[in-house]
């Protein structure tokens, strides 16, 4: 008989199993204007308790997951040939400018920019290797150095 070492406890497993279906939940309604008590609802927690657990289970907080979802969304719209402005309404973002800082801050150039770019090497490239290859990633800048 094989026997499996699980370090958690039963509430850690059933503290996964709400964050699971927050993340599903940001996944199904990225498009809609949502903010973290709305999700922490989903996962039957407080806000600051899920903020928390969300943190320490995916790495990020539940915003920027909700961000990381909607650039990743972004990206495949303009690929496809949408307007900056058309891609910003609909994946749930309220304002062009905000959007478009975010874009560039996540995806690292403006969506003018990436919606320009030939993108015709994306088609080949089976639905579920591209999910993971043209996955937006944070570019994240050493604010120290910035401020000597």
């Amino acid at each position: 008989m094989v026997e499996y070492n699980c370090p958690m406890t039963p509430d850690e497993m059933a503290d996964l199993v709400h964050l699971r279906r927050a993340r599903d939940f940001i996944d199904r309604n990225y498009s809609e204007p949502l903010d973290v008590p709305a999700i922490a609802n989903a996962a039957c927690m407080s806000s600051a308790h899920f903020s928390r657990k969300f943190r320490s289970a995916y790495g990020e907080s539940p915003y920027s997951y909700l961000m990381t979802r909607r650039m990743e969304r972004a990206k495949a719209l303009l690929r496809q040939g949408m307007s900056v402005t058309d891609t910003c309404v609909y994946v749930g973002c309220t304002s062009l400018g905000s959007f478009s800082s975010r874009f560039t801050e996540i995806v690292g150039e403006a969506p003018s920019l990436y919606r320009s770019r030939d993108h015709g090497g994306h088609e080949v490239i089976p639905s579920c290797v591209s999910k993971v290859i043209t996955r937006p990633l944070r570019i994240e800048h050493d604010r120290r150095s910035k401020s000597k």
